[in-house]
């Protein structure tokens, strides 16, 4: 009776673990009803003239890609994304052994950005002080630019707001 008792107890596990699931669904996690959204050009509040181009543009790729909504240019979309890069900044991470001029570099870029549904008015979602990194290697023998870290931040910045634009679990 002692040896089937734990087998009993491994195949009641096993039944309830297959009643209950694993948690994982294929349902979309983002809000019903929508078809449509208009992504605003961002404004910027910083002296770095452009990232506020590549993060919409970025954020344009990043919609298609990855929802279920088509990105549109027009005024009667189901919902809209509007933001401002508020901040965008440079931090050192490393000096040259000799030297001690900066060997590797972040770049830090900060939005924020608001989900609206055009239809009712409602704030879908809304975040402050959305950011994400990048890096670059400014000396060395092969220096990079800064607008490599940029584009890098810039990219991860649109997959973080898709990824606002899920359902809340």
């Amino acid at each position: 009776m002692n040896r089937t008792r734990p087998l009993m107890l491994a195949c009641l596990a096993v039944v309830m673990f297959n009643a209950v699931g694993c948690g994982y669904t294929h349902q979309s996690t983002f809000p019903d009803g929508i078809g449509s959204v208009q992504v605003k050009m961002l404004g910027n509040r910083t002296f770095y003239r452009g990232v506020e181009f590549d993060l919409t543009e970025a954020l344009v790729k990043e919609i298609e890609l990855r929802t279920p909504y088509k990105s549109v240019s027009r005024e009667d979309a189901d919902t809209v994304i509007e933001g401002t890069v508020v901040d965008v900044s440079q931090n050192r991470l490393s000096r040259t052994s000799t030297g001690g001029l900066p060997q590797e570099m972040e770049v830090k870029v900060t939005v924020d950005v608001e989900w609206r549904d055009r239809r009712s008015g409602r704030v879908l979602r809304r975040r402050d002080g959305l950011a994400d990194v990048g890096t670059y290697k400014p000396a060395g023998d092969v220096a990079e630019p800064f607008e490599i870290a940029q584009h890098i931040a810039v990219q991860r910045l649109a997959t973080k707001i898709v990824g606002v634009m899920r359902d809340d679990f």
